[in-house]
Parts: structure tokens; C-alpha cells; sequence
């Protein structure tokens, strides 16, 4: 760790820095509009975790958007890694984000003819809930804020359109939960703040086939499922469903796979995780101490600019 970086590094628009001394224009669109996309792949062990999948995902994400920084794709590699080297982290929650900029000074006002730039940052690593909640299991409610609509917003380009998650994660502490699933308009389930869900029932897995984040994690749990001989099926899932589930447990960067033990008040099993999701969340960490999907941080030599 170099001096200055105890809390974490960042990289913005070309620049190393502490992540204490990062900070974005308050005229940027990327603030001002929300005309940003983001991605977060995660360190453990020093390795990156599906690190040309998350890198994949924040370029089509920024290919949807129109915006088009500077960095090519290896030099994201590199920044990224960097980042983590400064902050000398072995465990980090790594981020990735392409905001919009501003038209410069006499150009029509108009994003086409905005800069955008990349910005990073590494910090210690961030789990979605803690280690004793996940060991309890997450106790879940089914909020009443419907999701906003694909048609309106592509969950599958990551995006800082929060306001609806974010109206759930004040429904679900207001009602003694930790979290919250969100459904869309027609009452199907969608995804929740932060991570993908899977139900299980009669020993099939199941998670959403629309209205969801494509998740890197959740592509993990589906190759999980057909390593572990598990039925996984990705389908529409009606709000019936979860309140006939056996078990369920969210997929996350921020976490892996993180089992529930109560819907909307209704404990699931025995008030702890179910043996599918428990059996799924061993199999996840122990595969990836094997190196499954890893990129050595040290690897990844350059970006020392």
C-alpha cells in the first residue's frame, strides 16, 4: 500500500489518486442526469473474480449508452488493477464507471457533443449483508414500489436509476427486513437492490428471465446448478411463486450467494438457509479458492500512469 491509500485509490478521467481526493463536477451529467454507467467486479484472495466478464459487460453497457471514453478495454485491465495495488488489497470491492461529462464551453448543449471519461476506484471489500446475517439467513419482504419499467430503463445496462430500490430499501427497514424483492408492473418478480434472486422449489432453482440485471453471479449460479446436477430454470416468475418457495437466496458481486430465511414474515425451512442454497453458496466459495474464473491482480502488469 502506498501512503495516502488507506481508505482506497481511484482513478479519474487519467489521473491516480487517493480516493479521498476523487471528486466529480457538480455540472457533470453524469450527476447531474444520471447519464452514467457502472460496474463492479470483485477481489478476493488477489485475484479478480470473471474479470473479462465484468469488463465485457461495462463496455456493452457503454455501447447502449453511446459513451465512448478514451480507455480501451485492456487499459481498463490495468487501471483497475492498479487501483487495487495502490490500496494494497487483497480483499476489494473494485468499481468501474463511464459518466457523460458536459459539452465544453461554445459547443450546442447537447450529449453528443459531451467528453466522457472513465473513473475507478478500489476500496476494502463491501458485502451486501453481513457474514451473521447471511449465516441467519436474510429476512425479505416483496415491496410495493414496482420496479421501473425496461421498456423505460435496460436492467441489463447497469445504472444509478435507483429511485425505486432505493423506495424499497425504505420499505423494507420500516417493516424489520433487510432487504426487498422488486416485482414488475404485470406482479412478476424482477430483481432486488443490488442483486439478482433465485427460488427454489421441489428442488428446481428458478430465477427471472426479464426485468433483472444478466448478473455475473447469476451466470455463476447457473453454471453451479448444472455442475451440482440442480434443475435451474430462467423463466418468468409470477409473485405467487414466492410466496410458495421452499427456499431463496440472492446472487451478488458484493457477497456471492446469500441465502434467505424469511419472506414477508414467512419463515422458510427451519428459520435458516435451505440446503440448495447453503450447498450452492460452499460450492461457490470453495471453487473460487480453487481459481475458478480468477485473474491474478499481480497479473495484470502496467497502468502505472
Amino acid at each position: 500500500m502506498e501512503s495516502g491509500y488507506e481508505q482506497g485509490a481511484a482513478y479519474l478521467d487519467g489521473r491516480f489518486m487517493p480516493i479521498a481526493e476523487a471528486r466529480i463536477p457538480v455540472t457533470d451529467w453524469g450527476y447531474r442526469r444520471s447519464d452514467v454507467t457502472y460496474d463492479v467486479v470483485g477481489v478476493w484472495e488477489g485475484s479478480f473474480f470473471r474479470l473479462d466478464d465484468h469488463i465485457a459487460r461495462f463496455r456493452a453497457s457503454m455501447e447502449a449508452l453511446r459513451l465512448k471514453p478514451a480507455e480501451s478495454d485492456d487499459d481498463i485491465r490495468r487501471v483497475l488493477a492498479r487501483c487495487v495495488r495502490l490500496a494494497g488489497l487483497r480483499e476489494a470491492y473494485v468499481a468501474m464507471d463511464c459518466l457523460r461529462g458536459r459539452p465544453a464551453p461554445g459547443l450546442p448543449y447537447h450529449p453528443v457533443h459531451a467528453r466522457n471519461y472513465l473513473v475507478a476506484y478500489a476500496v476494502p471489500w463491501v458485502w451486501l449483508a453481513p457474514p451473521d446475517v447471511q449465516a441467519r439467513g436474510l429476512h425479505l419482504i416483496t415491496a410495493s414500489t414496482p420496479r421501473i419499467p425496461e421498456a423505460c430503463i435496460d436492467p441489463r445496462v447497469k445504472n444509478f436509476h435507483w429511485g425505486d430500490l432505493t423506495r424499497g430499501l425504505f420499505e423494507a427497514h420500516d417493516r424489520g427486513a433487510d432487504t426487498c424483492l422488486l416485482l414488475d408492473l404485470e406482479g412478476n418478480l424482477t430483481e432486488g437492490p443490488g442483486f439478482n434472486v433465485f427460488l427454489v422449489r421441489d428442488g428446481t432453482v428458478a430465477t427471472s428471465d426479464h426485468g433483472a440485471l444478466e448478473g455475473i453471479t447469476r451466470r455463476s449460479v447457473i453454471e453451479l446448478c448444472a455442475e451440482m446436477g440442480i434443475p435451474c430454470e430462467v423463466r418468468p416468475i409470477p409473485v405467487r411463486e414466492i410466496a410458495e418457495a421452499d427456499e431463496i437466496f440472492l446472487a451478488t458481486t458484493a457477497g456471492g450467494i446469500m441465502p434467505a430465511s424469511r419472506i414477508d414474515g414467512r419463515i422458510m425451512g427451519n428459520d435458516r438457509p435451505g440446503p440448495i442454497s447453503a450447498g450452492l453458496r460452499e460450492r461457490f466459495w470453495r471453487r473460487r479458492a480453487e481459481g475458478w474464473h480468477a485473474t491474478p491482480v499481480e497479473d495484470l502488469a502496467g497502468g502505472e500512469g
